[in-house]
This record gives structure tokens, C-alpha cells and sequence, in this order.
């Protein structure tokens, strides 16, 4: 059956006005970035960023949602958002975050960090710097402390790319090492981390050298 399309005008449960005020809440700025986005199915969707601020985002996906489903979409460089689809448009649709304080500030923190990398906003943003690593093996434990020798393949100061036969269930809490890390996406090799904190490169390289 096909999932009913969302539509971008307000309904009577939200006024024009207050979705204006909603919207104007947080400055958007144009950020462009590729990702990937979970339904509430579990199942992913590739997805292109088009704008984003620290209350929410616009996404240009190959499907359509229900308003107020709940996503979680991953970018390397921001790591996974969570969110609420609050309006559809034509090849896409906008999600509110639902985040705490906390990670409120790191995303800001982010954004500000990527928009600072670029004489003019709106160019597609660049990947984190990658850590090079002189060994790549390391230890991860999972939630049950069970700890598996693993390889990783791809670091940077907000996540990482493991190679593992282990699946944790997305959203679980593992470390690698001794970084807590929140498992954001499986992959045909292994998994994808999202730091708890986003790390200082310098100590990375230290920790991981």
C-alpha cells in the first residue's frame, strides 16, 4: 500500500502562523552533504542535506513519509540526528530534532566548524578530517561487555567505520577502546560509530597511534 505523502500545507492542528514561528525559530543555513536516513521500519534510504540549523533540517529522499514519523538520519560529518518529519515538499520533506541541550551545542559546535571551512555557505561541506592511524586494530567492547578484537577502517574526530562480525543493535552504546561510541549504522563489512563526544584530533592520533 502506498505510504500517504506529506503535505507541506499547514493543517488545522498547526496554523500558518505557528508553522512560520516554528520555522523562523533557528536560522537555516544552505549546507549540502550526503547521508542516510532510518525509518522507523528499520529500513534505510539514501538522503542529500540541503539545509540545516540546530532545531532542524531538510532532506531530499527517494521516498515519501508520514508527517510526524520519527527518522534518524547519519552524516559522517555530523554523526545521527534524530527527528520528527514536520512538512513535505516535492522530492523531500523537513524534520524538527529531537535532541538534548547537550547535543544541541556539539551540532552548532559542527555546523559552525563546517560553514568556517568555506569563503561562501551553501558549497558542499567536506568530510571531517580523517585520522590517519599507524595500527588500525583495536578493541571493541559491546553493551553486554563483550569485548572483539576489530580493525578500523576509517576515523575521524566525530566517528568512526569498524570492520567486525558483530551487529549491534543501532542506537546501542559500545566502546572502541575506551570511547563510547554509539553504533549508527551497519555496513557490509561492519559497523559505523558515532563518538558520544566529537574528539580532539590530537588526541586521537595519541590514543590511536
Amino acid at each position: 500500500m502506498r505510504t500517504p505523502v506529506v503535505r507541506s500545507a499547514p493543517t488545522a492542528a498547526e496554523p500558518a502562523s505557528r508553522a512560520v514561528t516554528d520555522r523562523r525559530r533557528h536560522n537555516r543555513v544552505p549546507v549540502v552533504l550526503f547521508g542516510r536516513f532510518m525509518r522507523t521500519s528499520k529500513h534505510e534510504y539514501p538522503c542529500k542535506l540541503i539545509d540545516i540549523s540546530v532545531g532542524g533540517c531538510a532532506l531530499m529522499a527517494p521516498v515519501e513519509l508520514e508527517l510526524g514519523e520519527k527518522i534518524i538520519a547519519y552524516f559522517d560529518q555530523l554523526g545521527g540526528l534524530e527527528g520528527n518529519v514536520v512538512r513535505g515538499f516535492a522530492g523531500g520533506f523537513a524534520v524538527q530534532f529531537t535532541m538534548t541541550a547537550h547535543k544541541r551545542e556539539k551540532l552548532a559546535s559542527i555546523l559552525m566548524f563546517i560553514l568556517n571551512k568555506h569563503e561562501q555557505p551553501g558549497l558542499e561541506a567536506r568530510r571531517h578530517e580523517r585520522i590517519a592511524l599507524k595500527s588500525n586494530s583495536q578493541t571493541l567492547t559491546l553493551a553486554e561487555g563483550i569485548a572483539i578484537s576489530s580493525e578500523v577502517s576509517d576515523m575521524s574526530i566525530s566517528g568512526a567505520s569498524v570492520v567486525t562480525p558483530a551487529r549491534p543493535e543501532i542506537g546501542t552504546i559500545v566502546k572502541l577502546g575506551n570511547l563510547n561510541a554509539r553504533v549508527v549504522r551497519h555496513h557490509e563489512r561492519g559497523i559505523a560509530l558515532e563518538f558520544v563526544d566529537v574528539q580532539n584530533p590530537n588526541a586521537l592520533r595519541r590514543y590511536f597511534g
